[in-house]
């Protein structure tokens, strides 16, 4: 099955917020009714009915596996990336990452702490980027088996972390490096079980369906259940597998493996131009460090951000303020906050376009952050808080 493409959003509407989740691919939606209905016994019945199911699931692995850069065997599924990452964590001995990371990462730093486990945090720079040898350094006196937990592309600014060299220090001293490839995956060139002991993946961001993502390893000998009850999954995540998500999923990689690096490095015109008009309105955050082709940050000063895609969202556009898995709670952006300061994270919102975005409809939406900020009478030069 070849997919064709993603499902466009509704008439009227400028869809840039591919960074939360991505347009489903229609191939992708059609697996996964078409699974559900030939293959929708147990996987886990010894039955033939069961091992029809059972064929397809270890199909979909197979095909994710290869995606990762894992053996089938190595793979496991998940209900997303927020479990994945849960998952590689929540046994850590000791944890170093920083406060750049999506929360699902952050959270169980937060929660490691209170359960005294040491937990070191990483100094942030203006620009978003980490520095490989302040992680060696931060390693130092940690126990054995430690854990680094990064992000390859931020998920708010798309700034990637030289993942390769933070890997070759942690590895360097005997620590395991967790590297969070939910944003980056079937976007950039490379394998990402090549620099990590643990890789998490989310369907959705790649166009698959949402409910499933996966967890794969070099090494599972530090992996323990977060949910009891079962042998799925190799005991590491019980509960009777969705089969027709898997069968989506693998469609998504299948799609993404066949030139998705490309097509994402084709979008960027696309994001500079974007850029580009509204600076005038505010300022990019992370401008100055290697980013993903398709995202842009900016802070936009007296709007607050929240308000700004509200604002946008009435006029047909889709944006966002933060990470999606903090929307509609009062936080700010975290990762802004961390690099910048809250004053710019408050004025913060994020653009994230896709294969399927077009010059008309960046040139839309330019048009009507135009009318939006001169209709508030809100345009207001940034250059005195440019950095």
């Amino acid at each position: 099955m070849t997919p064709t493409g993603h499902r466009l959003a509704a008439k009227g509407t400028i869809y840039l917020d591919w960074n939360a989740t991505a347009p489903p691919l229609a191939d992708a939606i059609r697996a996964v009714a078409s699974v559900d209905a030939a293959a929708w016994a147990n996987p886990s019945s010894v039955h033939r009915l069961g091992r029809t199911a059972r064929a397809n699931l270890e199909a979909a692995r197979e095909v994710v596996a290869h995606l990762l850069g894992a053996e089938r065997e190595d793979l496991v599924f998940t209900s997303g990336g927020t479990e994945a990452n849960n998952l590689a964590l929540r046994q850590a001995a000791a944890l170093v990452t920083s406060r750049l990371e999506h929360p699902s990462i952050t959270r169980v730093a937060e929660a490691l702490e209170q359960d005294r486990v040491p937990v070191r945090w990483l100094a942030t720079a203006p620009d978003g980027l980490l520095d490989p040898d302040e992680v060696a350094s931060a390693l130092a006196g940690l126990p054995p088996r430690s854990v680094v937990a990064i992000a390859w592309a931020n998920h708010e600014t798309g700034v990637i972390q030289p993942v390769a060299e933070i890997a070759r220090l942690a590895w360097n001293v005997g620590a395991k490096v967790h590297l969070d490839a939910v944003q980056a995956v079937g976007k950039l060139v490379g394998v990402p079980l090549a620099w990590a002991d643990t890789v998490s993946v989310a369907a959705h961001k790649l166009g698959g369906p949402k409910g499933i993502g996966a967890i794969a390893w070099r090494s599972s000998d530090s992996l323990r259940p977060l949910l009891l009850g079962g042998a799925q999954e190799r005991g590491l995540r019980p509960g009777t597998q969705g089969v027709g998500l898997a069968a989506g999923f693998a469609c998504a990689a299948r799609w993404v493996m066949d030139g998705g690096s490309e097509r994402h490095r084709t979008i960027a015109p696309l994001r500079d131009r974007l850029e580009q008009a509204l600076s005038r309105f505010g300022i990019a955050n992370g401008a100055n460090a290697p980013r993903m082709p398709h995202v842009t940050n900016l802070s936009f000063y007296d709007w607050r951000g929240d308000e700004l895609v509200a604002a946008l969202d009435l006029e047909g556009i889709c944006a966002a303020s933060g990470s999606a898995c903090s929307a509609g709670t009062a936080e700010v952006s975290a990762t802004i906050g961390a690099m910048l300061g809250r004053e710019r994270a408050e004025a913060a919102v994020r653009f994230s376009l896709g294969e399927s975005t077009t010059e008309a409809e960046v040139e839309g939406a330019i048009a009507v952050m135009g009318r939006v900020l001169a209709r508030a009478g809100r345009e207001s030069p940034v250059a005195a808080s440019a950095g």
